[in-house]
């Protein structure tokens, strides 16, 4: 008997010492406690969900934990095997029992030896293989409540053949889908576990409980029951189980049901298990090349590249401020894939977010034939027009325009040309006209802005002084707009060269072209320049 004892407190110092807090929890009060036991699943492994007609698969690289409670009794390991408990959400009554079986077949082939370390590298590296699970775990889409078995029950679910395949219930059509993002964030689902009992257990047979580890054991779902965890079993804190009192589970207004909450439980875990990997893992960023621990990188989701945080802060944030919002893409070369917008915002800030926001929005508008923006001035608000028509009507300042003149709308007379501006003010004095040559125009503006104070009296009483204020300055910059800019021959929209050579980039649309003739270039000269009738460099 003692020599038992001796083993018992040599063999639960071994698992304290080679497993972490996470995976071994002891009982401290007697010789007992629980192993979480992550099973190691090959590549391209598949989850699958059959409802009805509704087939879900999705690709993992982690299951939720097998957990193994055990007590060990005086006897053990000379005479009698543990005491254990095998617990798992996502295998089915019979698949328990069998994998019980093996495990009290594995301390009989031990002839008296401790099993527990054996017990664990079973489950972890075989248990998939001897169930005949290889890369594909179908989910019974039937109601899966908590079972214990005795040790009776066993041989019955051992003479049962062993594989994956359930046959699917059938399931309503208009079953909602599963909304994994809400469930993400409310991060409340009631899990359903089958369980099985195998061995001489005492009072705590009638009662089993179990803790859902998300994040290294310190996340928790929490289950159907609504009673605190009794922390004084088993030396852990731990979650009541109880069978549901119906097949649906009601979360934030959607419908689930018991395969539904089991799938979404399996993919929280793997994606938080995924990102803890990402974390720890080292990579080197694709513009500094320097190597970063994950926890310090971001990778993008539509291309996999991964870049440094600093480096791809730094590059977005210079996109942003020069107003290229579709240049907040992947930095690697020929890659067009672009960060979230949660990635962005937590790479920029909020306030340059908020820019990158609005830039975004509205070149998103910009492409849209059918949206205008309210020519006044202290609006500019978009605005959906019909195309089949020329009057719009703003909805933030109710202003109704022409979309040809941006003028206020004149019905089906034609657009006219620059009008004067004339106040009531100023339509009772007598005003001249003004010049009608962009010089005389712009030799009005001078005289007005650099003359002296009876001077700007004198031609504000001439022409107007909102005549000076808004019409000179309109004319003005149409026209120089007019001389200095041209139309991109992709989208239409006015480009400006403010110097290099004749290959322009359209910084709305992305498309090159020649600046001399307006020719669109598939590429960074395409041969355009060889002949002399467009040169370069001007």
């Amino acid at each position: 008997m003692g020599a038992d004892i001796q083993e018992q407190e040599d063999e639960l110092l071994a698992l304290h010492s080679i497993f972490g807090s996470d995976e071994f929890l002891r009982d401290e009060s007697k010789f007992a406690g629980e192993l979480r036991v992550c099973v190691e699943l090959p590549s391209a492994f598949t989850v699958a969900l059959k409802e009805g007609e509704t087939l879900s698969q999705y690709e993992i690289s982690f299951l939720p934990p097998l957990l193994l409670t055990f007590e060990l009794p005086e006897d053990y390991p000379s005479s009698s095997p543990p005491s254990f408990t095998v617990t798992c959400s996502w295998l089915t009554h019979s698949q328990l029992s069998a994998l019980s079986a093996q495990l009290t077949d594995l301390y009989k082939a031990t002839r008296g030896a401790v099993v527990l370390f054996s017990w664990v590298q079973f489950l972890k590296e075989d248990a998939l293989r001897f169930l005949d699970i290889y890369t594909l775990l179908e989910l019974p889409s039937g109601d899966s409540s908590t079972q214990n078995c005795s040790q009776d029950s066993l041989d019955v679910a051992l003479s049962k053949p062993k594989n994956n395949k359930h046959t699917p219930t059938t399931a309503p059509a208009d079953t909602q889908s599963l909304d994994l993002s809400a469930l993400a964030l409310e991060a409340e689902q009631t899990l359903q576990t089958s369980e099985i009992k195998a061995g001489c257990q005492d009072d705590q047979s009638k009662q089993t409980s179990q803790e859902d580890f998300l994040n290294e054991g310190s996340v928790l779902l929490p289950s159907s029951s609504s009673g605190p965890p009794d922390e004084s079993k088993q030396g852990a804190a731990a979650l009541p189980r109880e069978p549901p009192q119906n097949g649906d589970q009601t979360l934030s207004g959607f419908s689930l049901t018991p395969s539904q909450a089991l799938l979404s439980q399996i993919l929280i875990y793997d994606a938080a298990q995924q990102q803890k990997q990402f974390a720890a893992t080292v990579f080197d960023c694709g513009v500094c090349f320097q190597g970063f621990l994950g926890l310090d990188c971001v990778q993008l989701p539509e291309c996999g590249h991964i870049f440094c945080r600093a480096c791809l802060s730094h590059f977005c944030k210079l996109q942003i401020t020069e107003g290229s919002v579709q240049g907040v893409t992947c930095p690697e070369a020929d890659c067009e894939a672009a960060p979230t917008p949660a990635q962005v915002k937590s790479l920029v800030g909020e306030e340059l977010f908020s820019r990158y926001d609005r830039l975004l929005l509205q070149k998103t508008l910009d492409c849209m034939p059918d949206v205008v923006y309210c020519p006044r001035h202290s609006c500019g608000s978009p605005v959906i027009w019909d195309r089949s028509g020329t009057a719009a009507m703003c909805t933030v300042c109710a202003f109704a325009f022409c979309v040809i003149c941006k003028k206020t709308y004149h019905g089906t007379e034609a657009c006219q040309g620059k009008k004067k501006i004339v106040s009531e003010n100023d339509a009772q004095q007598p005003t001249a006209g003004l010049p009608q040559s962009e010089e005389g125009l712009k030799a009005l503006w001078d005289d007005y802005t650099s003359g002296s104070k009876q001077r700007k009296k004198l031609l504000e009483s001439r022409y107007g002084r909102k005549i000076l204020l808004g019409g000179v300055v309109d004319c003005l910059t149409e026209g120089w707009v007019a001389i200095n800019s041209k139309n991109c021959p992709c989208c239409f929209s006015r480009i400006q060269k403010d110097g290099g050579c004749n290959v322009m980039t359209c910084s709305r649309c992305g498309r090159m072209f020649c600046w001399s003739c307006l020719t669109k270039l598939s590429s960074h000269g395409d041969g355009h320049f060889d002949d002399d009738a467009c040169t370069r460099y001007t």
